[in-house]
Formats: C-alpha cells, sequence, structure tokens
C-alpha cells in the first residue's frame, strides 16, 4: 500500500528543506495551505525566528471577497509589504510540498508584485 496525500507530501517538503535554508540576508518565504486559508512567513532560519508573516484570516483580509488564488494573491503583496517595512527585499521560496500551482503560485507572484525578489 502506498503513502497517502499528507505522507507524499512531508516527503516532498523534507527534501526541499534540505536544500531551502534562511539566512539573515536572504531570509525562507514559507508557505503552508489548508483547504481554506493560505498562510505565509519570512523566516532566518539561523536564529530561528519568523520576521513576518501574513495569513487570509489577517483582519484586513478576512473581509476581502474572491477566489482562493484571488486572495493568496492579496497575502502575498501584503506579505511583500510588511517585508520592506522589516528591511527584507531577497527571500527564498519554500513551497513546503505543496505543486507551485494555484494558490501557492498566486501567493508567489503577489509577493513579486509587492517587490520581493526570489
Amino acid at each position: 500500500m502506498g503513502l497517502s496525500k499528507s505522507e507524499k507530501r512531508n516527503k516532498i517538503r523534507r527534501r526541499i528543506r534540505k536544500v531551502s535554508f534562511g539566512t539573515p540576508e536572504r531570509p525562507r518565504l514559507s508557505v503552508f495551505r489548508s483547504n481554506k486559508e493560505i498562510y505565509a512567513q519570512i523566516i532566518d532560519d539561523t536564529t530561528g525566528k519568523t520576521l513576518v508573516a501574513a495569513s487570509s484570516r489577517d483582519k484586513d483580509l478576512s473581509a476581502s471577497k474572491g477566489t482562493k488564488s484571488e486572495i493568496a494573491s492579496e497575502v502575498g503583496k501584503v506579505l511583500a509589504k510588511k517585508a520592506q517595512s522589516a528591511g527584507v527585499e531577497a527571500v527564498a521560496f519554500d513551497r513546503g510540498g505543496y505543486q507551485y500551482h494555484g494558490r501557492v503560485k498566486s501567493l508567489a507572484d503577489g509577493a513579486r508584485e509587492g517587490g520581493l525578489k526570489f
């Protein structure tokens, strides 16, 4: 019997995390996607601290209407704005074992539109 869907994602996630590492100059942009919401945070792995975080559950975004992909794009733009105010310009993208498609891609495109460099 094969692996379950979550076990496959965690296997891919561990493989990605071997390579993707956040430094103070270029922190890691980590994405988590549930069925309804999307969460993103910028992490400095050397200190283990979250520098900036944004999600679709934030008060200013929870009232917004649209498809899940449109909301993910808005989360990316808000995250980029917060990151620039914190002094972060470039990030290493960590898709968290999800395919670079749909909401994950929309979040990345929104972050790029907001001014983050991948």
